[in-house]
């Protein structure tokens, strides 16, 4: 079965320097039925203002990626890292027994647009770590890219978690499609563009939900930029 999430049914709030779509419930914002999809608890459609960002804050025991789609995005943590997050790349922080963090647009002039992202993990109390890898735009280009897995293969980024994230990019006749195994279950989001997923047409900010689904195609994309995550039922 395939469950469409419109964009504008999900939750919203405007903070003047952050605007955020929620997916799921998060802060102010809740929803009985979309607590969570697996393991998946978060998926923030953010927009940061410039000059602006989230000051240093605590997490634990949460697996938290940051997928930026316009703009750059300063991150520093208590663990020593700082770094400065562009389109195609995937940061990946296990927040484990805790860890603070900050994340900042220094630009005068230009918003960052960024997908955050919560996996909630297989264990918990454990060390804090960080990782982060660029993927090229060609790398994604009408395939569906692994860039996040439970255990680094094919040069994707490491989470404790039973879970991988694929990305891509499609345009025109470009499709691709990936078998969902038993026991398992998919997300797919449109980040931009329009798209189908296994025949349903889906605009950027929409999502689908696949349950006893075979497989997942992406197909007719217009400039779509597309988040597919493969989820255990259970967690």
């Amino acid at each position: 079965m395939l469950t469409l999430r419109k964009r504008d049914e999900r939750g919203f709030a405007d903070h003047g320097w952050l605007q955020s779509w929620h997916s799921f419930s998060f802060a102010d914002y809740y929803d009985s039925k979309h607590m969570a999809f697996g393991p998946l608890r978060v998926i923030n459609d953010d927009y940061i203002a410039p000059d602006n960002g989230f000051g240093m804050h605590g997490h634990r025991d949460m697996e938290i990626i940051s997928y930026v789609l316009a703009g750059e995005l300063t991150h520093k943590d208590s663990m020593g890292n700082g770094s400065t997050i562009k389109p195609g790349a995937v940061q990946r922080m296990s927040a484990g027994k805790g860890v603070l963090h900050s994340e900042y647009n220094h630009s005068v002039d230009q918003q960052v647009h960024l997908l955050q992202i919560w996996i909630m993990p297989n264990k918990v109390g454990s060390a804090p770590s960080y990782e982060e890898k660029v993927f090229s735009d060609a790398e994604k280009q009408g395939v569906l890219r692994l860039v996040a897995s439970n255990d680094g293969r094919e040069g994707s980024v490491s989470m404790q978690q039973d879970a991988a994230l694929y990305v891509g990019l499609f345009d025109g006749a470009q499709q691709a499609q990936r078998e969902i195994a038993n026991g398992r279950q998919v997300y797919v989001h449109v980040a931009r563009g329009k798209v189908q997923v296994n025949g349903v047409a889906l605009q950027g900010g929409d999502a689908a939900m696949l349950v006893g689904e075979q497989e997942v195609r992406i197909s007719e994309g217009e400039d779509a930029e597309v988040l597919v995550f493969d989820l255990p039922t259970t967690h």
